[in-house]
């Protein structure tokens, strides 16, 4: 599996579901339904002290689990990402390609 983090546009439902993903200049949607759960962050390695009463945002972050396709290409293979959404800036970032999905974009290079 490929770690590494970059920065990705997602849009999601009005009940926060991501449904599209704009990654490296390519249009990606949803193509299954996504899979959440959450994280704890090194928040002490990026903030100086938690503030009382601060907790979401700060401890943990967002994963989800997306099952994506090239909204163009309706036929195309599935890619299977993690994307983290940081809950206090709302920043998403890409955090992991799965193996088969590195496979694919390779052969596709």
């Amino acid at each position: 599996m490929g770690v590494f983090t970059q920065s990705v546009a997602v849009g999601r439902s009005s009940a926060g579901v991501p449904e599209q993903l704009e990654w490296n200049g390519r249009t990606y949607v949803v193509a299954a339904e996504p899979v959440r759960w959450f994280e704890r962050r090194r928040w002490w390695a990026e903030e100086r002290r938690a503030e009382r009463g601060r907790g979401a945002g700060l401890v943990d972050h967002e994963v989800w689990r997306v099952q994506v396709r090239l909204a163009r290409a309706p036929r195309s293979p599935l890619l299977t990402l993690d994307i983290s959404h940081h809950l206090d800036s709302g920043r998403w970032r890409l955090i992991q390609i799965h193996d088969a999905v590195r496979q694919d974009l390779r052969e596709s290079a």
